[in-house]
């Protein structure tokens, strides 16, 4: 028997095929006609309960507001609006209108963006119950002569910043100036700038990278005790917002995120400030919950690297290009029992290509894989976010479709 690192009840070979929810994934696949996604709404409900469970034992009160820019498909909105675990983090005026639309009140709703526009301020003054995080003085003020009186939230940047490993471009805030919040240096003036347009600031907001794990704790719980100190600037504070970035394993090396640790953080840095927590995870609910299943189209050896291409590119799962961050390549149907078709004697370093007309475009370079053929399917996992809600039509190839499984 096989011992994947990857596999769980719901993830798994069923007698050498690859199944996702129950779904023969090659068979789906086939049926579908084309790239597609597949998410298991199970395990994106076993995500929320996990990271609500650990949020409750805090002691603290606490709410999610799921990152939807992460995956906006309209079916799994709904599908977690049903569960009634988790609210919606937008950042654009399009996102508002999506969430609504597949079913959250505007009440459940917070609103974090960057340059943000007239235009997308007139949108908020006509919603008062979505929450606003302010990420510059421009926007401070123009918030005040819009919906003067309102209760806001700022988003600050501690300086400080986590992600996954030491990937420099999943970190949104260190060594280097950020866009995004404003700095201890300008909080003040912020903080006298929202009385003086006669705006309430009740909370922070901060979010300092993506995709961090246990080895990035130590340095998160770092950010929550910087990030501290603008809440205790704060008159009345009544919630901190410690945004996203909560990570999942993307190879066999990475282990699962410790949530009691995580949650001991948190409570650590809070408690006693009489304020709730809110956490705005895309990735840990949607990543490992979805796939992308492909079709080899090329199965060709050149000089010393066997290819397998494929029928959709990076415009489709832009991660593994431009952030170097892994999707795991798998065999949808194997040619033997799973022990003997992925036997270490058995496999094949190969690199796996898509069809976009860059050189870029590769999904994993010498990975040690089953043989393929073409015609095969193959699954590329933790694609469940920031895949399809990053896609373009580059090359006029942007054509996926997407499924829920329940």
């Amino acid at each position: 028997m096989v011992d994947f690192w990857w596999a769980r009840p719901d993830l798994r070979y069923v007698g050498g095929r690859l199944h996702l929810a129950g779904t023969d994934l090659a068979q789906a696949a086939a049926a579908a006609g084309g790239p597609a996604f597949f998410y298991s709404g199970a395990r994106v409900l076993d995500n929320l309960r996990r990271l609500r469970a650990a949020l409750d034992s805090t002691g603290l009160d606490g709410a999610i507001r799921y990152a939807m820019k992460a995956n906006r498909f309209a079916p799994l909105l709904t599908w977690m609006k049903l569960s009634g675990l988790c609210g919606i983090d937008a950042c654009s005026p399009a996102e508002v209108r999506h969430a609504v639309q597949s079913g959250f009140r505007t009440g459940d709703i917070s609103y974090t963006a960057t340059s943000v526009s007239d235009a997308d301020l007139a949108v908020l003054a006509r919603q008062p119950d979505i929450w606003i995080n302010a990420d510059s003085l421009s926007m401070i003020r123009r918030l005040g002569r819009l919906m003067p009186g309102r209760a806001i939230g700022i988003r600050v940047n501690p300086a400080l910043g986590v992600g996954y490993g030491e990937n420099q471009l999943l970190r949104y805030s260190g060594d280097r100036t950020s866009k995004f919040g404003i700095y201890r240096e300008q909080f003040p003036e912020a903080l006298a700038l929202a009385r003086e347009v006669g705006l309430s600031v009740e909370g922070i907001h901060f979010h300092v990278g993506c995709g961090y794990l246990n080895g990035q704790l130590e340095a998160w719980g770092q950010v929550l005790r910087e990030c501290r100190w603008f809440l205790e600037q704060v008159d009345r504070p009544r919630l901190v917002n410690l945004g996203g970035g909560l990570g999942v394993p993307h190879v066999a090396t990475d282990q699962p995120l410790d949530l009691d640790r995580w949650a001991g953080l948190i409570r650590n840095a809070f408690a006693g400030l009489g304020v709730a927590v809110w956490v705005e995870p895309g990735d840990y609910i949607v990543k490992d919950a979805g796939l992308l299943m492909l079709q080899v189209t090329l199965a060709e050896r050149k000089r010393n690297t066997l290819f397998y291409g494929v029928d959709g590119g990076f415009n489709l799962a832009i991660e593994p290009a431009f952030y170097s961050l892994p999707c795991e390549p798998v065999p949808a149907v194997l040619g033997a029992e799973p022990a003997i078709a992925w036997a270490p004697d058995a496999l094949t370093p190969a690199t796996i290509a898509g069809n976009i007309n860059e050189a870029l475009d590769l999904f994993a370079q010498d990975v040690p894989l089953p043989a393929m053929r073409e015609g095969d399917y193959l699954a590329l996992l933790n694609a469940g976010g920031y895949a399809a809600a990053m896609g373009s039509n580059h090359c006029m190839r942007g054509t996926a479709t997407e499924h829920l499984l329940v």
